[in-house]
């Protein structure tokens, strides 16, 4: 099964999960400014809000990818305020046919002081438990 772990950050916490669960999974952590260059039969997708959406950034690039590229999405990420982007980044991957995966892993993000230190050791001890088990899960 090919994985590749992408992600996009202001703040740096998002990124911090992606490492955690690329070196979970045994693959790199990329910046979303990285293309898919070969097909790849999960996409673990780290972002967060930015002013109550998703950052135009991870919607272009959710819109450049290619259906016959990425078999599914599983989403990912951190936010000081609200929770899950899932709905959001659903709603782009459908433009392109992409399936996106109902499980994804959230957690609480610092941001200007409010929820300091997060994400922790704990969150991304999780992170990287959520991806493994979702990798079991499907392979039963």
């Amino acid at each position: 099964m090919k994985i590749a772990v992408r992600y996009y950050t202001e703040t740096g916490n998002t990124k911090r999960l992606a490492e955690a669960i690329a070196k979970e999974l045994g693959v790199k952590a990329l910046d979303i400014s990285e293309p898919i260059t070969e097909p790849v039969d999960i996409l673990f997708l780290g972002n967060s809000y930015y002013a109550f959406s998703i950052a135009p950034e991870v919607a272009k690039y959710i819109n450049s990818l290619d259906k016959n590229m990425v078999g599914e999405i599983v989403n990912f990420g951190s936010a000081a305020m609200l929770n899950s982007t899932l709905k959001k980044v659903k709603k782009e991957a459908k433009k392109v046919g992409i399936a996106v995966s109902d499980k994804e892993f959230h957690c609480k993000g610092e941001f200007k002081g409010v929820h300091k230190g997060r994400p922790n050791e704990e969150d991304l001890e999780n992170a990287a438990k959520f991806a493994s088990d979702f990798l079991k899960e499907i392979k039963k």
